[in-house]
């Protein structure tokens, strides 16, 4: 192994520490998932009240992404990534105790706020401690480990609330927080050579100037339109309109609907390795590989979609397949923020990029509960809303993959002459 292929003493280290805090973000953000009907019961509120939940922590988490970007680049990642331990710890035991449903809102809020200032901070780490060939298969294993964190709330937290109630469940689930904001403290360290590091102080005249230059390069704007085009599919079924759509759209069992669920984690959690894999070994062709992705998620759905009557189970279970990986490559984005910004504007330009997905997500969750509500719960013309983004994805990827090799046989023609380019 080359000089330049090796990792620093101790990266291993902090990157599990971190990924232990994305873990918990990840755990607090999904936590209502299985608390639907207590909450309702709770609150006294309707389906609608309680979908704003999920609507609001995906806007505060979108939302959070550029000035979580600044605030990393100005104080480091462990301070920020710290702050959001807290933040997340303290929104949930605030959430343990509240009895009415603006409070509750409010607790949701902060929990957005938090776990939108953990995923930010673990990719600057890695970036920090890596090398560079290696930061590619780091980042897109952290995102399906991460989403572990979904699982890892299901079952815990449903034996929780059976067994001790409403507040003692969510106090459990906030004193994880305690544990990891230590180990956080403890162990992790901003660089190899500095516990702390720090930027230029955040004058609105700096913030200008690093969104301006970050957005200015077309491999930023490649990484967001990348990110905004995959993730959304497999997001707004695991999230919100999955379990429905099997269940009344498709006609299949609760159980099945279940396992076509976890089947899409299994599948987001194996694919993250292989692509990472893949754009170490073929950085050149890290944009083909989303395209084809991307299109391979809009043959099936149109399968789907387009099955007379309802789709057979093992279609649905290729179905969830192809669309989980959608998850994963959408971290490939991020790898273009790493090769087309400099680190001392990297995280703000990470959370141009990190908005985009969820953004898109926000988007159709709102749209497919606008259309089933129009069309008399027409599941199929619902999900057929993603054909929109799809398309607007598709084509500004394609856009700025033009514009990113120009820029690059622009500013660095030895390098496109090797074929080792950023698009």
């Amino acid at each position: 192994m080359s000089v330049q292929e090796q990792h620093h003493r101790g990266a291993y280290l902090v990157w599990v520490v971190g990924l232990a805090a994305y873990l918990l973000a990840v755990f607090h953000r999904s936590s209502l998932a299985v608390a639907g009907l207590v909450a309702s019961e709770r609150f006294d509120i309707s389906a609608a009240q309680l979908s704003t939940f999920v609507m609001l922590q995906l806007l505060v988490y979108a939302g959070m992404q550029i000035p979580v970007g600044l605030a990393v680049d100005r104080f480091g990642p462990r301070a920020v990534m710290l702050a959001g331990a807290a933040v997340l710890t303290l929104s949930q035991t605030a959430f343990a105790f509240a009895e009415s449903y603006p409070t509750a809102l409010a607790a949701r809020f902060f929990v957005g706020m938090g776990d939108a200032m953990t995923f930010v901070c673990l990719l600057r780490l890695v970036n920090a401690w890596f090398s560079a060939r290696k930061v590619p298969e780091i980042t897109l294993l952290t995102g399906p480990i991460g989403q572990f964190g979904a699982i890892i709330a299901a079952v815990p937290m449903t034996w929780a609330l059976s067994n001790l109630g409403w507040t003692k469940a969510y106090l459990l689930a906030a004193s994880f927080g305690v544990v990891v904001t230590l180990a956080v403290l403890v162990w992790v360290r901003d660089e190899p050579h500095a516990r702390s590091v720090r930027g230029p102080a955040l004058s609105w005249t700096n913030i200008r100037r690093s969104l301006s230059a970050s957005w200015e390069h077309p491999g930023t704007r490649l990484g967001f339109w990348m990110h905004f085009v995959t993730q959304f599919s497999s997001t707004v079924l695991g999230l919100l309109w999955g379990y429905p759509f099997f269940v009344r759209g498709e006609h299949t069992s609760e159980a099945f609907a279940g396992v076509l669920l976890t089947i899409m984690v299994v599948a987001v959690m194996f694919a993250g390795p292989v692509l990472g894999r893949l754009i170490s070994n073929h950085p050149w062709h890290r944009s083909t590989l989303v395209l084809a992705i991307v299109l391979s998620i809009v043959l099936v759905w149109t399968i789907v979609l387009a099955w007379p009557g309802d789709a057979p189970g093992w279609m649905l279970v290729v179905l969830v397949i192809v669309v989980g990986v959608g998850g994963p490559a959408s971290m490939i984005g991020f790898d273009l923020v790493r090769t087309s910004n400099p680190i001392d504007r990297l995280s703000a330009a990470t959370g141009i990029v990190n908005q985009a997905g969820f953004l898109a997500s926000l988007i159709t969750v709102i749209a497919v509960g606008v259309i089933l509500d129009q069309t008399g719960q027409n599941f199929k013309a619902a999900m057929s809303f993603q054909y929109v983004l799809w398309g607007l994805g598709l084509a500004q990827v394609w856009r700025y993959r033009v514009k990113t090799r120009a820029r690059l046989v622009r500013d660095d023609p030895e390098r496109w002459a090797r074929h080792a380019g950023i698009g």
